[in-house]
């Protein structure tokens, strides 16, 4: 399936509710479609060493979190060197003597411009499309990447909290290779056994439905100022779904009313 523009997404929803499966099957379906994973971006920039992951690594290396100002740096240079964005008119430099000042506490190179104005031009290419992981979790955060790009669509992926619990609370792991299995939905041939290699499957140590709830109640009280955020700005969509596959039809047939 083709696109006729370029798609800017960014998916929400709680821990367990699908992001990763549905952003792979939007992938797998609209090849003009790419994901940019501020996580991916900050791995591969401090194991190649450049300025900014020697920056990064200093940072983590010292306790502290990397500052919101240096993830969307990896961001935007990501998409300046896809071409899918125009620089500035004060371009950014990641060279060595400009990554040896100090990122201030407070993202100047960010707020400056004001929180309304767009710095970057955008590529309205179909193959400049991409969904967003990882970043803005916050509002926050958000403004900031206002401020720098525009995205064009914003999904609120829901699933009933009873159903993550059972998709969590029933999963199996094969440690060694990642595959993943499910009591309920995705059992192994053998109870308990890999299918592959036939190695016992474990539980993870945090797949407890107190840990989840909490964490699914942390997320709700997060996510609530995100969300209405991008309501006020006219980008957001909601799909609810028992599973992932219920929630894809939904969203394929959404994605392509706007962008195909």
């Amino acid at each position: 399936m083709q696109l006729s523009r370029a798609a800017r997404i960014i998916l929400v929803g709680a821990p367990g509710v699908g992001k990763g499966t549905q952003t792979d099957r939007l992938i797998q379906r609209y090849p003009q479609l790419s994901s940019i994973s501020s996580g991916d971006l900050l791995r591969d920039n401090v194991r190649n060493k450049t300025p900014l992951g020697i920056k990064a690594e200093a940072t983590m290396a010292a306790g502290a979190l990397v500052p919101d100002a240096m993830i969307l740096r990896l961001i935007l240079n990501e998409l300046r060197m896809r071409n899918w964005i125009s620089p500035p008119e004060e371009p950014m430099t990641l060279s060595a003597t400009a990554m040896d000042a100090a990122i201030p506490p407070v993202d100047d190179f960010i707020t400056s411009h004001g929180p309304t104005e767009i710095i970057h031009q955008t590529s309205d290419d179909p193959s400049a499309s991409f969904v967003l992981d990882g970043f803005p979790r916050t509002v926050p955060q958000a403004l900031q990447l206002d401020a720098q790009i525009s995205i064009n669509l914003v999904v609120h992926l829901i699933t009933p909290t009873s159903r993550i619990l059972d998709r969590i609370c029933n999963r199996l792991v094969h440690a060694p290779s990642g595959r993943v299995y499910n009591t309920t939905f995705n059992p192994p041939q053998v109870a308990g056994r890999d299918d592959v290699t036939g190695e016992p499957l474990t539980r993870r140590a945090d797949d407890d439905p107190d840990t989840w709830l909490s964490r699914l109640k942390k997320f709700d009280e997060t996510s609530r100022p995100l969300l209405e955020h991008y309501d006020g700005k006219g980008v957001l969509w909601t799909v609810n779904g028992d599973s992932s596959d219920e929630i894809s039809p939904k969203l394929f047939e959404e994605f392509e009313r706007r962008f195909a």
